[in-house]
């Protein structure tokens, strides 16, 4: 005969705890979770801009030379080397270190031909290397050492002005400068915000930096393969001027508010 389990006093009272347990663990979840959702609510999040112009210093600019239609690769390397090895002391002999002087690229490349419904054939090599050469501009904006490089290596056979880059010596004090700049202007924005809106500032609780205008690379002459100033052909040197530039950093503060 099938007889009906019974229950001790001591196993009900085990039930009702754990399932005030299993209750007290749903709540305290749920004010985490809507204690997380109004945290998120009580911030505001402020963006400060710092700008320090300054005048460039220093000075790189990127020359190349391209060698096409060479019958072999050998022939392709012996002229870019030819070259080169005329370009080098030219440059050292403006008053430049030569450990300034430095090779960024180097290339070799088949070049073909496709005739109609053949296979593709090599038709010649093509050879490229690039010098980067640093400079210290002793005029500012006014320098015409880079002009005088580019005419000079142009001379010798240069067919490729890749890039001019300016920077500052000091450009790590510019852009720490900036950045107390964008901080103090994020939190004027954030007092005159929270004013207008009725609300409390607390404390900073994160934020983040952005920069947004730093030293690079700014080509000057045409940055594709084979645009340039031909060797040989420059009649005066360029005019290539650095200006007035500015380091620009951009910061977020995230504030919790009242």
């Amino acid at each position: 005969m099938y007889s009906q389990p019974t229950y001790s006093r001591g196993m009900t009272t085990g039930v009702v705890v754990l399932g005030m347990l299993l209750l007290a663990g749903v709540i305290t979840v749920a004010i985490i979770r809507d204690k997380i959702v109004a945290q998120d609510w009580q911030q505001v999040s402020i963006t400060g801009t710092g700008k320090v112009p300054y005048t460039p210093d220093e000075g790189t600019v990127t020359l190349g030379v391209h060698v096409d239609n060479a019958v072999t690769a050998q022939a392709a390397l012996t002229r870019l080397s030819d070259t080169i090895a005329k370009v080098i002391p030219a440059i050292v002999a403006l008053g430049i270190p030569a450990e300034d002087i430095s090779t960024q690229a180097y290339n070799l490349f088949p070049q073909y031909y496709y005739p109609e419904g053949k296979p593709a054939v090599i038709s010649g090599y093509s050879a490229d290397q690039q010098l980067s050469i640093k400079l210290t501009l002793q005029n500012g904006a006014s320098d015409t050492r880079i002009g005088k490089v580019i005419e000079t290596a142009s001379a010798q056979g240069v067919n490729q002005v890749v890039g001019v880059a300016f920077t500052a010596s000091n450009i790590e004090d510019l852009q720490q400068q900036a950045l107390l700049i964008a901080i103090a202007d994020a939190k004027g924005r954030a007092q005159e915000t929270a004013e207008a809106a009725g609300v409390r500032l607390k404390e900073v609780i994160s934020w983040w930096e952005n920069p947004i205008s730093v030293p690079g690379l700014v080509p000057q002459y045409g940055g594709e393969m084979g645009m340039g100033y031909g060797g040989g052909d420059m009649k005066s040197s360029p005019m290539v001027s650095s200006g007035t530039q500015e380091v620009i950093v951009q910061v977020n503060l995230n504030y919790s508010i009242k």
